[in-house]
């Protein structure tokens, strides 16, 4: 059985757009979830030309088991394993802005049961995959602000492999269950490390899709 959602978003207008399998988490409130974004809008998440923006502010709400803020879509009722299956989400995205005393975001990633898996990371120029806290992959060393990259995160058989603008990056043996896929934008920075409140963290996501097979 095959099951794909598809978020194509060039200049797409707010009706034709299809959220319903994500579900949203604010840097408001306790913070604020979505279950249904399809209709919403606000500062942090906006429909824009060309793209979904996603805007977590330094200062912002966090979740409970994180000093850091996020706007980030997440999977709704999904619990897949990397061992069973074969589950692909891909992102066709640019960081648009970064923190400027910590100037850290994560823009995309798989979390299992109890913690991240996988993450997409940018730390000033360079964009890598962490796992572990550890450096997985360099997907660009020199990364400029606003340019759009597509990145294809896959498991399956035990082992999770991320390609960057169709070139094979990261191939890890990695057995976690209870997964599912987050896409957003996740502020790696807070008023604790020197910034000035309102500063942001941003990613545009203009093509998103996954897929379970």
């Amino acid at each position: 059985m095959k099951v794909v959602c598809l978020l194509a978003l060039a200049a797409a207008p707010a009706q034709e757009i299809d959220l319903k399998p994500w579900k949203l988490t604010l840097p408001v409130g306790a913070p604020r979830e979505i279950q249904d974004p399809s209709d919403f809008s606000s500062e942090h998440f906006m429909k824009i030309e060309g793209g979904i923006r996603f805007r977590a502010p330094v200062d912002g709400a966090t979740t409970p088991n994180s000093s850091y803020p996020r706007c980030e879509l997440r999977e709704r009722d999904a619990a897949w394993s990397t061992t069973e299956g074969v589950h692909t989400l891909t992102i066709r995205q640019a960081v648009t802005r970064t923190p400027a005393r910590k100037p850290h975001v994560v823009a995309g990633q798989i979390h299992d049961a109890e913690d991240d898996v996988v993450m997409i990371r940018l730390e000033g120029r360079k964009l890598f995959v962490e796992g572990d806290g550890k450096n997985l992959g360099v997907l660009d060393p020199d990364y400029r602000l606003g340019t759009f990259f597509t990145v294809r995160i896959r498991a399956e058989g035990g082992r999770i492999r991320v390609d960057y603008d169709g070139v094979l990056k990261v191939d890890l043996g990695r057995r976690a269950k209870g997964c599912y896929f987050k896409a957003g934008v996740y502020t790696q920075s807070n008023l604790e490390k020197g910034e000035l409140p309102g500063d942001y963290g941003e990613v545009v996501i203009r093509e998103l899709s996954v897929a379970h097979e």
